[in-house]
């Protein structure tokens, strides 16, 4: 599990990601959010099936993982068949918001398509 303060400190930081990501008027249409599991950050946006409006549909966007013998983050980027790998492009890092920035440049393309 993550240590009690670097699981405070991400989850402040992920919070503010994903209200920022989001605006106000399209939350009814969209949502991004994040669940702990372990020393696991997965990072995933919801939008309202089309058969079932009341219905949201997740998909997983990123998942970011620590290390806490290295006191390190890793980046992860899930394929089609729902399968996790490691983001190639970007070192471990003891800098989260590192990780953050990655995702939101997503240069390769592998996160939002």
């Amino acid at each position: 599990a993550l240590p009690e303060l670097v699981r405070k400190r991400v989850e402040t930081r992920l919070t503010q990601y994903c209200l920022k990501r989001v605006p106000p008027y399209v939350r009814n249409q969209v949502r991004l959010e994040f669940q702990i599991r372990g020393n696991h950050l997965t990072l995933f946006e919801e939008r309202p099936s089309m058969r079932d409006p009341k219905t949201w549909i997740k998909h997983n966007v990123a998942q970011f993982r620590y290390n806490l013998e290295k006191n390190e983050w890793t980046l992860y980027w899930r394929d089609r068949n729902q399968k996790w790998h490691l983001y190639a492009d970007l070192l471990p890092t003891k800098k989260f918001d590192e990780l953050l920035e990655e995702l939101e440049n997503d240069p390769t393309g592998i996160f939002r398509g």
